[in-house]
């Protein structure tokens, strides 16, 4: 069966985003720590979903025939998606792991949360490239998780930094 190989992708990708978002609660609630063993487990986790996100977004066969400048627009996002993502992620220089102050420097002086925003273009994005209706109904899924983990990274870092309330007043996101 064709269509085989895209539900494949779409388990391994609900059960990637499962995953994570069973991490972040256990993060939240304390009963788990982050550590360096915790950053192998989400980078491995978080490389399958987007490669398995990519991959769905391509063999999607609901697809519609967008007009070339929405599908140009999606890859843009994509690209900007990738440069967010890195750009925050080479600020931080670590993930899981991060104990020290506030970061708002860098990209962090206008975007609190780089990485997620990256990811959410990247799951818009893909969509709006390859016409997938069915990737593109995940993404909104998908982004609804990503809003969420972004929700408990808030409490906590509300939580961590007293200064944290201020700085929300100068960022987006």
């Amino acid at each position: 069966m064709k269509t085989e190989p895209f539900f494949i992708l779409v388990i391994a990708c609900i059960i990637a985003h499962v995953s994570r978002t069973i991490y972040e609660i256990l993060k939240h609630k304390k009963i788990i720590t982050a550590s360096g063993l915790s950053f192998v487990v989400v980078f491995t986790t978080m490389m399958v979903l987007w490669i398995s996100w990519f991959a769905l977004c391509m063999l999607d066969k609901s697809s519609i025939d967008l007009p070339n400048i929405i599908r140009y627009f999606g890859i843009f996002l994509v690209a900007l998606g990738i440069v967010v993502f890195f750009t925050g992620l080479l600020t931080i220089k670590a993930l899981e792991s991060y104990n020290g102050d506030l970061i708002t420097h860098g990209i962090y002086s206008k975007i609190r949360h780089p990485i997620y925003l990256g990811f959410i273009l990247w799951l818009i994005g893909m969509p709006l490239y390859s016409g997938g209706l069915i990737a593109f109904a995940l993404g909104l899924v998908f982004i609804a998780n990503v809003l969420f983990w972004r929700h408990l990274e808030e409490k906590e870092l509300n939580n961590r930094f007293p200064a944290y309330q201020e700085y929300k007043k100068t960022t987006l996101f």
